[in-house]
């Protein structure tokens, strides 16, 4: 075989791979959906406690270091902005620049990357273990579906709790800025504020918003689908969760990308 050959056979296995993870995925997710929608009427309730436990560990737990990181990428995107922009006299422009620039793009893919690594490796190595120590299959054997007991819980837990820490990851970054503004640039409190808000529209918002949403459901789809892959034992634990955190970085920096390209062309 030559080596041209080779490679198109290499492609074209990589597309069939690529395809079928694509449609195991895709599956899953429609049986988390069905589960939350269908499940109640079929004497299948959703478990509040277990929901509430997951949005503790999730949001209660990760609201100091989205704190510490959008914070201080507030200051930076400050300082980095003031320095280009007081070469124009426009350095009262940093307060919108940055409350702009975090509420639609900075804001919710920080806050989505810091949870694909927390979260979504959570959920690979707890997934992962019970996959190697064969508890998925005794769950199955005593009438539990793996989906509904184990999934669900975590993808209502994330798709509430995103979208609140990038409303506090917005803020903590603002907050940042105005320091900077204030006490470094010497802009007056008042008109920085009044700056900071005075071009931000309802679509800056629900824009960053609708993408803390996609990002919930691609760190947890990808976290359980890696998760329930896993075999090898202890090892093949670890490589499943290294794979969970790149997969869902990959895939958030193209989502952010998609959505984006569709708010931009599409005029709303």
């Amino acid at each position: 075989m030559t080596p041209l050959l080779k490679k198109a056979e290499q492609i074209g296995n990589a597309l069939i791979c690529g395809a079928e993870i694509a449609r195991e995925g895709l599956c899953l997710f429609g049986e988390t959906l069905y589960w939350i929608f269908a499940g109640p009427f079929r004497g299948k309730a959703l478990d509040g406690k277990a929901i509430s436990r997951q949005m503790v560990f999730m949001g209660c737990e990760s609201i100091w270091i989205i704190f510490f990181v959008t914070f201080f990428t507030g200051i930076v995107l400050a300082m980095q902005s003031a320095q280009q922009l007081s070469k124009m006299g426009g350095t009262i422009y940093v307060a919108s620049l940055v409350t702009i620039s975090l509420c639609r793009e900075l804001g919710p893919v920080l806050c989505a990357l810091v949870m694909a690594g927390r979260i979504g490796a959570s959920i690979t190595a707890e997934i992962g273990s019970m996959k190697v120590n064969e508890q998925i299959e005794a769950l199955e054997t005593m009438g539990i579906n793996p989906v509904r007991y184990l999934v669900v819980p975590k993808f209502l837990a994330l798709l509430l709790m995103l979208p609140v820490l990038t409303i506090l990851g917005d803020a903590a970054g603002m907050l940042g800025g105005y320091m900077i503004g204030v006490y470094n640039l010497k802009i007056n409190a008042g008109l920085y504020v009044q700056t900071a808000f005075k071009f931000l529209t309802t679509k800056d918002v629900y824009t960053g918003l609708s993408k803390s949403v996609i990002f919930s459901i691609i760190i947890t789809m990808v976290g359980v689908y890696q998760g329930l892959k896993t075999s090898g034992g202890a090892v093949g634990v670890g490589r499943a969760t290294t794979i969970s955190v790149v997969v869902s970085f990959i895939m958030i920096i193209l989502a952010d990308c998609v959505v984006t390209g569709i708010y931009y062309f599409v005029k709303m």
